[in-house]
């Protein structure tokens, strides 16, 4: 197989700031979700906040993702929709720096504006979303790539696709595409909204069963209507042979189609939540698809995801990612 991840999702470009509770109520933000606004609404926000801009970097849950499969030696494909400005350089720039292809490579880009994502980051190290899609709303089928597609080992879709009717349709195109042709799919909620306001749309998208679903504690509740975590992942094997639960400070369960796996957390002090799932199903797809077994697996994503909430931003250096795989299966 020529790549180990191929992944389809919303390319942004992140601006982080710091911010207050206080501001997020005087300005009627929801907290600790992501939700989408227009071009001016975030303008208007960003304007609001003293801080302003701590941090600019490609973002989106699925580039961040195969950003981190493909640091920690992965080869990988991201499909993606971005402007022929400023930001859209800036992302694909880093994604060709890092050794990651795309279906823009040797594309001329279209005219408009390139995705942004406001993260406002509070105190308490929750991240709040506000996010403009641009040009990355128009995202569907004519950007996939079917001929990289079916020269990987893991389809991995991003959830937030689901807000967009182009969105959904590449990724049911992208899962089918897969299935007939003997790759695995994998699925990450990526925000308890996009379950909460969308849930009929990704029940579609899910079908009958994905390989490998990803998602935290509360998304897993509200897909699967329960409200403890023994009913929740009882449902969640109707619809996916194996997934991932993870529970923040709580560390994860990991179901590799057989046993149930507790991965213990890696204790630290967290300042940004940002990302962390990203991290996680990025080194998660790096071990299953280069040899370790689903505990491994869980144990370095465990423990880059618990780095990557130590500092801002969603992701981390090279080295440092060197330094973790060399760490935890040193003792794997």
């Amino acid at each position: 197989m020529k790549y180990d991840v191929y992944a389809i999702g919303n390319a942004v470009v992140d601006y982080v700031t710091e911010t207050s509770d206080q501001f997020l109520n005087e300005h009627s933000i929801e907290k600790s979700v992501m939700t989408l606004v227009d071009e001016d609404r975030q303008m208007s926000v960003l304007a609001g906040i003293d801080s302003g801009v701590t941090k600019k970097e490609g973002g989106g849950s699925a580039a961040n993702t195969v950003v981190a499969a493909s640091m920690l030696g992965g080869k990988c494909f991201y499909s993606c929709k971005v402007a022929n400005d400023g930001d859209g350089h800036f992302f694909l720039k880093e994604l060709s720096d890092i050794g990651i292809d795309t279906n823009l490579s040797k594309k001329e880009l279209e005219s408009g504006v390139t995705g942004k994502v406001l993260i406002m980051v509070t105190p308490d190290s929750e991240r709040t979303m506000n996010t403009f899609l641009g040009i990355s709303s128009e995202f569907g089928t004519k950007q996939l790539d079917f001929d990289a597609l079916s020269s990987s080992r893991y389809l991995f879709i991003e959830g937030y696709l689901v807000a967009s009717e182009t969105g959904r349709q590449a990724m049911k195109e992208a899962k089918k595409f897969a299935e007939e042709n003997g790759v695995k799919v994998s699925l990450t909620f990526s925000d308890p909204s996009m379950v909460k306001y969308f849930r009929e749309e990704m029940e579609d998208v899910v079908g009958a069963s994905v390989d490998l679903l990803f998602c935290n504690e509360e998304e897993a509740l509200l897909f699967t209507k329960t409200d403890n975590l023994v009913d929740a992942r009882k449902e969640l094997r109707k619809v996916a042979k194996k997934f991932v639960i993870t529970q923040g400070r709580n560390g994860s369960l990991i179901f590799d189609g057989d046993t149930f796996i507790n991965i213990e957390p890696y204790e630290v002090t967290a300042v940004d939540s940002n990302g962390a799932g990203d991290m996680f199903s990025g080194a998660f797809l790096y071990a299953i698809t280069n040899g370790h077994t689903f505990a491994s697996a869980g144990k370095l994503a465990s423990k880059a995801s618990s780095d990557v909430v130590s500092k801002y931003g969603p992701r981390l250096t090279f080295s440092k990612l060197q330094e973790i795989k060399k760490e935890v299966f040193r003792w794997s």
